[in-house]
């Protein structure tokens, strides 16, 4: 059996500072957007809530925070959540485990999760939606990180894509120059919506399952995808935040927005897991946006 205490303790930890360094971020966008549309609108702030997992029969089976800003100068509604569940998995989620080739579901389903998940909705339409994760999952008998960003622009400019993924890039070359184009690769695959045969967005990174047999190596590379998020996204939201926005471009923006409903309420891997695991489901859910349109 693979305890691994300490390096839960320390992952959970860096998903909570990171957490930190991000709401901070964002409620500073908020202070600083002085030009430019909106300026006059209330400056946004998170509301806080605990959440807590459901168990079958009652015993604490862990939770987390959803941060969650609604309504701002820059953000009509971002969410900010950290968690970290454990318990037994359901026998569903033992057959995905299962599935995926986790081990030893059948003799002991313990697990313990913890993570970050982020999505940004935003107010002006030249400003991308994007979001982000990174996890750490284990059982008595294996564990793993996954997590990356993308991005998803409703008026798209190649300045800002090349941005987003040279700073990807940037933080992930010095783990090996491989790593940057094999989760290039799979996040184009992953957020990719078949019933409509195309991408999500202009993509980002993604790993999952990540398990090279050196902890620490793993966890610094899951460490750099989150380090990665801020400088990458944020001087976005500076240049784009001051331009104008005209209603066809607002309609552009809601219609994009059922893409990514339609992305995280079908496909999407953590949408599922937290849903059938007993997780808040508000929590869960916190990455659909405020308002979307279908055509």
């Amino acid at each position: 059996m693979v305890d691994f205490t300490a390096e839960k303790q320390r992952a959970s930890g860096w998903f909570r500072q990171l957490r930190n360094e991000i709401v901070s971020a964002f409620e500073a966008l908020e202070d600083s957007h002085a030009s430019g549309p909106l300026t006059n609108a209330p400056v946004g702030r998170f509301e806080v809530t605990e959440t807590r997992r459901a168990s079958d029969d009652g015993s604490d089976a862990g939770g987390g925070l959803m941060s969650v800003m609604r309504g701002g100068r820059v953000f009509e509604k971002v969410g900010v959540n950290v968690s970290e569940v454990y318990g037994q998995l359901g026998e569903a989620a033992q057959r995905s485990m299962a599935a995926r080739g986790v081990p030893g579901m059948a003799d002991d389903p313990s697990f313990w999760a913890s993570g970050i998940s982020l999505v940004a909705h935003m107010q002006n339409p030249h400003c991308p939606a994007v979001h982000m994760n990174t996890r750490m999952f284990w059982t008595p008998h294996a564990w793993w990180f996954g997590g990356g960003s993308d991005l998803n622009p409703c008026i798209e400019y190649d300045a800002d894509t090349a941005h987003f993924h040279h700073t990807q890039q940037a933080h992930l070359d010095p783990h090996g120059v491989d790593i940057y184009p094999a989760l290039k690769a799979w996040a184009d695959e992953y957020f990719y919506i078949p019933h409509r045969k195309r991408a999500r967005g202009v993509g980002g990174i993604f790993m999952d399952d990540r398990n090279s047999g050196d902890w620490q190596a793993d966890f610094a590379l899951t460490q750099d995808i989150g380090r990665a998020f801020l400088p990458a996204f944020v001087p976005l939201i500076e240049k784009r935040r001051v331009q104008d926005w005209s209603d066809a471009d607002k309609d552009a923006q809601l219609v994009h927005r059922g893409l990514y409903a339609e992305y995280n309420l079908v496909y999407d891997r953590g949408t599922k897991f937290g849903l059938a695991t007993g997780h808040d489901a508000n929590a869960v859910l916190m990455s659909l946006p405020p308002m979307a349109k279908w055509v």
